[in-house]
C-alpha cells in the first residue's frame, strides 16, 4: 500500500521552476487555447518560445495539451490533433510526417505502486517519422514507435512498436505489415 504522507516530488523534475510552469499554463489556457483554429503559426511560436522543438509545417490543434513545452519536439510537417493530451513529464520527440490523432494521450510518468511513498517517475516516449497513431490512443512511459507503423484507434500501447507494422488493440497487437 501507500503511505502519501511520505511522497516527494524529485528535485528539478518538472525542469523549470514552478513559476516558469505556472506562466506555460496561463498562456496555455488563455493565448493557446483560446486562439482560432487557424492559427498554427501563432501555437507553434508561443511552443517555442517555451522550449518546444517544433518543426516546419506542423499542425497542432489549440485543444492540445502540453505540460512542459520545454520537454516537447515535433518534426516538420507533423500534425497533432484535437483534444490530444501530451503528458510531458519525460521528454516526447515525434518525427517528421507523423499523425497523432484527436484524444491520444501520450503519457510520460506514472508511479511506482510498489513502494510506500508511491514515487513518481518518468520515462521518454518516441514516435520516429511516417507514423500515424490513429484516434483515442494510449501510449505509456518508455515507448517508442518506430518508423512507418500505424497504431489503430483506441488502442493501449505499453510495449515498443516495431517499424512499418499496423498495430491494434488494448493491449496493442501486431496485425500486418503496413504497404
Amino acid at each position: 500500500m501507500q503511505d502519501l504522507s511520505q511522497f516527494k516530488l524529485p528535485k528539478n523534475f518538472r525542469g523549470r521552476n514552478a513559476i516558469w510552469v505556472q506562466i506555460w499554463w496561463v498562456v496555455q489556457s488563455m493565448l493557446f487555447g483560446t486562439s482560432l483554429q487557424f492559427m498554427y503559426g501563432w501555437r507553434r511560436f508561443l511552443l517555442r518560445l517555451f522550449g518546444a522543438e517544433i518543426g516546419k509545417n506542423v499542425i497542432i490543434r489549440p485543444s492540445v495539451k502540453v505540460t512542459y513545452p520545454w520537454k516537447l519536439s515535433v518534426g516538420d510537417n507533423s500534425w497533432i490533433g484535437d483534444d490530444v493530451v501530451l503528458y510531458t513529464l519525460g521528454t516526447i520527440k515525434i518525427g517528421k510526417n507523423s499523425v497523432v490523432s484527436q484524444r491520444s494521450y501520450l503519457c510520460t510518468g506514472s508511479h511506482d505502486y510498489s513502494q510506500i511513498t508511491f514515487p513518481i517517475f518518468e520515462k521518454s516516449i518516441k514516435i520516429e517519422d511516417e507514423v500515424w497513431i490513429a484516434t483515442d490512443v494510449y501510449i505509456g512511459p518508455g515507448v517508442e514507435i518506430c518508423s512507418g507503423s500505424v497504431v489503430g484507434a483506441r488502442s493501449s500501447v505499453f510495449k515498443n512498436i516495431e517499424k512499418k507494422g499496423v498495430y491494434v488493440g488494448s493491449p496493442v497487437r501486431y496485425v500486418k505489415t503496413r504497404d
